[in-house]
């Protein structure tokens, strides 16, 4: 299987290919890391461009995420895009050379959910940096080919590395059903939230408000395109008000809400703001387990969906990007390279929130 490698100095090539490898709590250290061999089927790529993502955060804080556990060093990161190196025996699709944005999930293909088609909820899901399977932030991974997606010329490797978390948005937006007849709110202006907004905008949606606590998030979805903002409070007790406020701000019913956050509040704000027949997806995972009000929810057929990662996404927001139908340069706020001091400032950063959005690695 592509991209397990190992934990140990050795040649690639005549070169050490080396990994930011997650050990601890806050700690990261370049290492060597061995690549598997090349499968008939696979390709190796030198990584180019790599965003840090709120779960590469949770790693790197707690050495867990939700009910993914870090229980043995791991090579961390996952949104990526890079150069072809070599290609298998049997690979047609692409050549060394190409420029290609990497889909970091590795599905079994055989169980009835592949099958299906809904690979993203494939039991057996290998996906990079996400224990126990090592992540692309590296100088070269293998991978399989079917899995990379080659970019146009006027595309950049960062804009390829985007392709990741805008999948998270543009996944949401199919679920949902999101259209030109679709009012949407988003719950949260973080990274999901703020892609969330670009490709519901991409879809046709032809009203947006954005509900965040952070009035620099909240400026920076203005800028982005947003028609509304509304700031709320922490507090739980303001859900009936902030609901008012968000109806008032949309002008019109709001059919469908999504919630980047995954908290108490946001998810109860969402329930209550959502018109009667709407729809609410849930993208963000803070909390595992919730008190909403979902039975007043229920009587007014409001339909909660839920949303893991993304599938068949990287073709779409290529277009998306190649046409310039979305603009994700301006949420890379903060640039990094490859080296022991840039992989430790750059996760202070990422984890430090306050005006980072999202954080690059330049290799």
């Amino acid at each position: 299987m592509a991209h397990v490698g190992d934990f140990k100095a050795g040649e690639d090539d005549g070169e050490k290919n080396l990994a930011a490898w997650l050990l601890g709590i806050k700690t990261l250290q370049i290492l060597p890391y061995n690549l598997p061999p090349l499968g008939p089927h696979d390709v190796k790529v030198r990584i180019k461009a790599l965003g840090i993502c709120g779960s590469d955060v949770h790693h790197f804080k707690t050495m867990r995420c939700a009910n993914f556990i870090v229980k043995k060093p791991m090579v961390i990161g996952h949104e990526c895009a890079g150069i072809i190196e070599e290609v298998g025996s049997e690979v047609k699709s692409l050549a060394v050379g190409d420029r290609v944005a990497l889909e970091p999930g590795i599905s079994c293909q055989r169980c009835n959910l592949c099958r299906e088609g809904r690979y993203n909820l494939c039991p057996e899901m290998k996906f990079f940096g996400s224990p126990p399977t090592n992540g692309s932030l590296a100088n070269k991974v293998v991978h399989p080919a079917n899995l990379c997606f080659k970019l146009p010329d006027n595309v950049s490797l960062e804009e390829g590395a985007m392709c990741e978390p805008l999948s998270v948005g543009v996944h949401a937006c199919r679920r949902a059903g999101v259209g030109p007849e679709t009012n949407v709110l988003i719950m949260g202006g973080g990274p999901i939230g703020l892609v969330t907004l670009l490709a519901a905008r991409a879809f046709g949606a032809p009203r947006i408000v954005i509900v965040d606590v952070d009035d620099c998030r909240l400026s920076i979805a203005k800028s982005l395109g947003a028609d509304e903002i509304v700031q709320v409070s922490t507090n739980i007790q303001d859900v009936g008000e902030e609901v008012m406020k968000i109806q008032n701000a949309m002008g019109s019913l709001i059919d469908v809400s999504f919630d980047c956050v995954g908290f108490n509040k946001t998810m109860s704000t969402a329930l209550s703001a959502t018109a009667a027949g709407g729809k609410v997806c849930l993208i963000g995972l803070a909390q595992s387990e919730m008190n909403i009000p979902l039975t007043p929810a229920a009587a007014r057929e409001v339909d909660v969906i839920g949303i893991f990662r993304y599938r068949n996404t990287w073709p779409l927001c290529i277009e998306f990007l190649r046409t310039g139908k979305i603009d994700v340069k301006p949420l890379i706020t903060h640039r990094f390279g490859f080296s022991q001091k840039d992989i430790e400032a750059a996760f202070q950063t990422s984890a430090g929130g306050g005006n980072a959005i999202k954080v690059m690695f330049n290799l």
